[in-house]
């Protein structure tokens, strides 16, 4: 008898298995928000990850683009002083606050220039965020 179990929404994106994460969310789509035991969202670790396709699903999944964890912090702002342009590109679209500060006051734009991340601060203020 083979005993089947279940892999989490967490292990589906770690292991970028995009069918599971799908299945996952359509048998129970309040996942999609429910932060993990370090507060991080889905969407979060998916970008932090840089998991394109389960980000993307995830936001057809309705994800909080602005989606916080336990210290404030968004997944815009961890791609930011990552330096990947083309997530934080991905979250903009999808209505991303680049004005958003966490519990230290940061935003996204003072993480790109703590950083270095020069492309991506001048992407953040092309996109409204301030000084």
């Amino acid at each position: 008898m083979k005993i089947e179990q279940k892999m989490t929404l967490q292990e589906a994106i770690n292991t970028d298995n995009l069918e599971a994460v799908d299945a996952l969310l359509k048998d129970n789509p309040t996942l999609v928000n429910r932060t993990d035991s370090r507060g991080f969202t889905p969407l979060i670790l998916a970008t932090y990850m840089e998991k394109e396709n389960i980000t993307r699903l995830l936001l057809q999944h309705n994800a909080d683009v602005n989606g916080q964890d336990d210290n404030g912090n968004t997944a815009l702002m961890g791609v930011s002083f990552k330096g990947q342009l083309r997530f934080a590109q991905i979250l903009i679209n999808a209505g991303a606050n680049v004005h958003l500060k966490n519990k230290a006051g940061d935003t996204a734009l003072s993480f790109a220039r703590r950083y270095g991340q020069d492309e991506m601060a001048s992407m953040l203020i092309e996109n409204g965020a301030k000084e």
